[in-house]
């Protein structure tokens, strides 16, 4: 028994409609990413010492400036320039909160346990937007 060839398929205006709305679909969410991530706040390092907020910096200044928190027996010297801030000096004897390094992303923070001082990026735009998985 011999088989049919298959049918030539012509694509038609339900093809087209289709494959317009699609790209205008993807149009759209593009402008709704690109909309939001230029609505971003100003950069600003929140220094908390034992529980309470002893500074606001914001880092939009690009000369470089220092900032000393004294903390439970403990000083910290902090230097901010360009949009980063970092623990430049500390008295406390692990040193992981100079070991952090610069930091200049929304959401990261350092922290000094002895000297229980928090200091967290606030605003700006946390890693550049959207995460996403694709499998």
């Amino acid at each position: 028994m011999p088989l049919r060839p298959s049918p030539k398929l012509k694509p038609n205006l339900w093809d087209g409609l289709v494959a317009l709305l699609v790209a205008a679909l993807a149009v759209g969410c593009g402008a709704l990413l690109f909309r939001e991530r230029g609505t971003a706040e100003v950069l600003t390092a929140v220094v908390t010492a034992d529980g309470e907020t002893v500074e606001q910096i914001p880092l939009t200044d690009p000369a470089r400036r220092t900032y000393t928190v004294q903390s439970c027996g403990h000083t910290l010297l902090l230097a901010a320039q360009a949009g980063e801030i970092w623990v430049e000096r500390a008295d406390c004897l692990s040193q992981d909160c100079v070991h952090t390094g610069h930091i200049a992303r929304s959401g990261q923070s350092i922290v000094c346990l002895p000297a229980r001082v928090i200091v967290q990026l606030e605003g700006g735009t946390a890693d550049g937007g959207v995460d996403a998985v694709i499998g």
